[in-house]
């Protein structure tokens, strides 16, 4: 009989992963270190990449500029978007 094997307990499972921006290894705002970081590759290949992209097109700065708005700095809950738009929110009441 194929009897299927029992479900993780929460104890073993590992919590989710989040992009942050880190306060160490940063050359701008970190931007590449924590996309190195999340994704496991080396920092250069990814400044290499966006450096690529902004060369070509110039998309690179679009992207570097919604990572730094979107992510998180390492030991804030926040990006930079949600504080503006909590802020934002907040005088507008």
């Amino acid at each position: 009989m194929n009897v299927p094997p029992p479900p993780p307990s929460p104890e073993s499972q590992t919590p989710p992963r989040s992009m942050r921006r880190p306060m160490n290894d940063r050359m701008i705002a970190g931007v590449a270190a924590g996309i190195a970081e999340y994704l496991e590759v080396d920092v250069t290949a990814v400044r290499i990449a966006i450096a690529v992209l902004v060369l070509v097109g110039g998309a690179g700065i679009a992207l570097y500029i919604a990572g730094w708005l979107l992510m998180p700095a390492e030991g804030n809950d926040r990006s930079i978007a949600q504080r503006l738009l909590r802020s934002r929110r907040a005088t507008s009441n």
